[in-house]
């Protein structure tokens, strides 16, 4: 049976993935901190910093999607691990 906390994995994956700029995946989660500095990272630098973050978002929100979901949820539900 698949742990309830995996339901954040898909929509955070995509997330990731078409809104990283924003950081949308990081508040999905619960990382109001981490969220918070990529969305006024893009916005601050006027959507230039957005490349930088949106590559982030990208590859985070690959990662997400690749992990099991056992896995998924120990390291970005029960851990915490806010990056990467």
């Amino acid at each position: 049976m698949s742990n309830p906390a995996a339901s954040k994995k898909i929509p955070a994956g995509i997330c990731g993935i078409l809104l990283g700029a924003l950081g949308v995946h990081k508040f999905i989660l619960g990382y109001t901190k981490e969220g918070v500095i990529m969305l006024l990272v893009t916005l601050l630098t006027m959507g230039f910093g957005g490349m930088i973050t949106g590559l982030i978002g990208l590859i985070e929100g690959i990662v997400y999607l690749v992990k099991p979901d056992d896995e998924f949820v120990a390291t970005y539900v029960d851990g915490k691990k806010g990056w990467f």
